[in-house]
């Protein structure tokens, strides 16, 4: 771990030279460090550049909120459910038909409102149990290893069972919500106390509460597509702000791309085509804001995604990982955007958040059969 002052601001980066990070993550690293009222600014492994702040960072201000920094998709995190079933009886080609089967959802979420709970809960109900675009996914996961057995067991999972992932957020609730603020704000925080930060952190609650209802919604459906039961183990966001006690003052904690650690086990999830791994926060959590890598973190932009591996490797194989797992996406595009060569080596972040003593491996999970964009 690095540690700079900039700005008034202490600036921590939990990396080393496996993390990868480039220099415009840093530049935005930086930038987000001089907004007003900003304390501390933490990148983690998995730090990338993202529209005009950094994915991957938790960042503590003082006096002011800034909704651009925690982005469009609030409320995005990942869920885990246990499946009562045993993995080595699920014949993968049955469950892939099954999935495939599952009726497409696209809406247009571009006239979501945001001017009363009631008309925002009948525009986006017919959203329920959607995975979204982008990096988001259901898979389903065997289990690798179990590194802390009564742990695991602890969280009511077993060695033998299939486990079901879900990443996906507020399908477009929050893009509505960021907008909004910018029309008034531009690219501007908002002043705590205010009434426009209390009618902000209001509708920024009841995203984070609908993209937790809409993960267990889709976990529901994809578990009775496939005709086993279900049962939640952990939810956890990514994207979200919240009020942080440091003793001396109380700040506001932003997170963009970061998994909340103060809560329990979480879920830092690997690419379609790697390992995702279920790990305990350990130590002293205040030095990183109580808050973890969320994922691999991309490597290459979604632009140059097709430039780079079009040649390569047809849509097909794109379909299939070299772990054996079936990706089901009909979107080509998105294929070639998410494919596991465009992001850095989840074992790389892992490693150096055991380095630094934050995490404790639990257990390890594989691949088996990822959907995207298909519901």
């Amino acid at each position: 771990m690095t540690t700079t002052r900039e700005n008034n601001c202490k600036i921590q980066l939990i990396a080393d030279e496996s993390s990868a990070v480039d220099g415009e993550a840093m530049a935005q690293l930086r930038k987000t460090s001089s907004l007003p009222g900003m304390q501390v600014v933490v990148g983690l492994p998995d730090l990338h550049p993202g529209r005009g702040y950094p994915v991957g960072v938790a960042c503590l201000s003082r006096g002011f909120i800034y909704p651009q920094i925690i982005g469009s998709d609030i409320g995005c995190g990942i869920g885990l459910w246990g499946l009562e079933c045993i993995a080595a009886n699920v014949k993968q080609s049955k469950w892939v038909k099954r999935l495939q089967s599952m009726h497409h959802h696209c809406h247009d979420n571009s006239s979501l409102s945001h001017e009363g709970r009631d008309e925002q809960h009948n525009n986006t109900d017919v959203l329920l149990g959607t995975i979204g675009s982008g990096n988001h996914f259901a898979e389903i996961q065997r289990v690798e290893s179990v590194h802390c057995p009564e742990r695991f067991r602890a969280l009511g999972l077993q060695r033998e069972q299939a486990l079901l992932l879900v990443h996906s957020g507020s399908r477009g609730m929050g893009d509505v919500l960021l907008r909004k603020h910018q029309q008034v704000y531009g690219i501007h925080g908002v002043q705590e106390g205010t009434t426009d930060c209390t009618d902000y952190l209001s509708l920024h609650d009841a995203c984070v509460q609908w993209a937790k209802r809409n993960r267990s919604v889709l976990a529901e459906r994809i578990a009775e597509r496939l005709h086993v039961k279900s049962y939640p183990v952990i939810d956890i966001v990514h994207n979200c702000v919240e009020q942080l006690d440091m003793g001396s003052y109380t700040g506001w904690l932003h997170r963009k791309g970061a998994a909340t650690s103060s809560n329990g086990p979480i879920v830092i999830p690997g690419t379609r085509g790697t390992y995702s791994y279920l790990v305990e926060p350990i130590g002293e959590q205040r030095r990183n804001l109580f808050s973890l890598a969320h994922g691999a973190g991309r490597k290459w932009n979604r632009k140059s995604c097709k430039e780079r591996l079009y040649k390569r490797y047809s849509a097909d194989s794109l379909r299939r990982t070299a772990m054996g797992s079936i990706v089901i996406c009909d979107d080509r595009a998105l294929l070639y955007e998410e494919a596991p060569q465009a992001y850095k080596d989840i074992e790389a972040v892992i490693k150096t958040l055991e380095k630094q003593g934050l995490i404790q491996i639990i257990a390890v999970l594989k691949p088996y059969i990822t959907l995207k964009q298909s519901l």
